[in-house]
């Protein structure tokens, strides 16, 4: 991936500071927000191949992070807890309560301590939180399992925990050694595809895969805040990358890659074309300080998915199941029945109402990212509060 060697490379230079917002990265996570809403909605197995969302998501973070680092290791992981940890916790009081509503409890194969140790990671998820499997659906409300969908996003709360957690350790092995620092993160899911490693336990299994499929995207980011990528020859990025992506979608295709079976259930080709997708984006990186005059329309949108991401990705899986049975009581509807089936069927006024329902959660849930940033609480951010959040960060 480079012509530097691991010993005789001199040390990494600093990225150059930036004034204000860098509006490409507010573009790249807009739009990885909104395909990850419309991914979980339509279920298109091409869409993570046109744009790997959580692979620009965790690379964007370990920018963030990186940038960060010029402070004090200690504090600067406390500030990114801090700022992700109340909108999980405001999650979990939400949900907890609908499960213990609707019954659940202790498991009485299990001794009741357990099952409230096992809570305990709502308040701090570096492992799965507990969930209500076969909870019934709320009649004209929401469908069944509604509990599994909504604890679906905490498995990148739990990644991402690890990772601002071990990032002080990844960015001086990154300075030291930045090609076998990449690497290794790919070398690991290499290792679990293979069968030639194997991770004891559940949970610990599914962490482990997890950190190893998008760890070399958050080290590209952290590289790219560093300067390591700037040092590289201008043709690296564009001639290694591409040859990458396809080993990546070599993979999928042997692995019966199509409708119902795609990257997520594949973790090393996810790895592999997310990499390589995240270095030909931060590789074009053009660091817009203002926005080019085509994307100025769209300030609104996107300030508004940067300042509330948090929020939006929370709580997306759960709108998306509301809209859901929402939309499926208009099967009621004779006339439609007869005359609009493919009205019915269509997942874009879905889509539609799934965002107006994200847009009703920001007001209601996202004052929690402004408690969280230490701003004074608001039901509707303003589109300042994501530069004051990232000056602070």
């Amino acid at each position: 991936m480079s012509t530097l060697t691991q010993d005789s490379a001199p040390q990494t230079p600093a990225a150059p500071p930036v004034s204000g917002r860098d509006r490409y990265f507010d573009l790249l996570r807009a739009l990885a927000i909104f395909r990850v809403v419309l991914y979980h909605l339509a279920g298109w197995s091409w869409l993570p191949l046109v744009f790997p969302s959580m692979g620009v998501m965790f690379a964007l973070a370990g920018n963030l992070m990186a940038r960060s680092l010029k402070r004090p290791a200690p504090g600067v992981v406390k500030g990114r807890l801090r700022r992700l940890l109340p909108p999980v916790w405001l999650l979990g009081v939400v949900g907890v309560t609908g499960m213990v509503a609707q019954g659940w409890a202790p498991d009485p194969y299990w001794h009741p301590l357990w099952w409230w140790f096992h809570l305990a990671f709502w308040i701090l998820p570096v492992s799965e939180p507990p969930y209500a499997d076969g909870l019934p659906g709320v009649h004209g409300f929401i469908g069944a399992d509604w509990a599994v969908e909504l604890a679906g996003p905490l498995w990148y709360v739990r990644t991402y925990i690890w990772y601002v957690v071990l990032s002080p350790v990844l960015l001086r092995a990154l300075r030291r050694m930045p090609v076998l620092t990449v690497l290794a993160p790919l070398a690991l899911a290499a290792l679990l595809e293979l069968g030639w490693l194997a991770v004891p336990g559940e949970r610990l299994a599914a962490g482990f895969t997890d950190f190893a499929t998008f760890g070399a995207c958050w080290l590209l980011g952290m590289a790219h805040q560093e300067g390591v990528l700037k040092r590289l020859p201008r043709y690296v990025v564009p001639s290694v990358a591409p040859a990458v992506a396809l080993v990546g979608l070599w993979f999928a295709l042997s692995g019966d890659y199509g409708q119902g079976h795609d990257l997520d259930d594949m973790p090393f080709a996810q790895s592999l074309w997310s990499v390589a997708v995240v270095a030909l984006l931060l590789h074009l990186s053009p660091s817009w300080s203002q926005w080019p005059p085509r994307l100025r329309r769209w300030d609104g949108v996107i300030a508004f998915l940067n300042s509330r991401a948090v929020t939006i990705y929370l709580w997306h899986t759960t709108c998306i199941m509301i809209a859901s049975t929402q939309w499926d009581r208009l099967w009621d509807v004779v006339f439609l029945e007869q005359h609009a089936p493919w009205l019915l069927e269509s997942v874009w006024p879905v889509l539609a109402l799934t965002w107006l329902l994200v847009v009703a959660c920001v007001v209601a849930f996202g004052w929690a990212e402004d408690l969280a940033a230490r701003r004074r609480p608001r039901l509707w951010p303003r589109s300042g509060d994501v530069g004051r959040a990232a000056s602070r960060s």
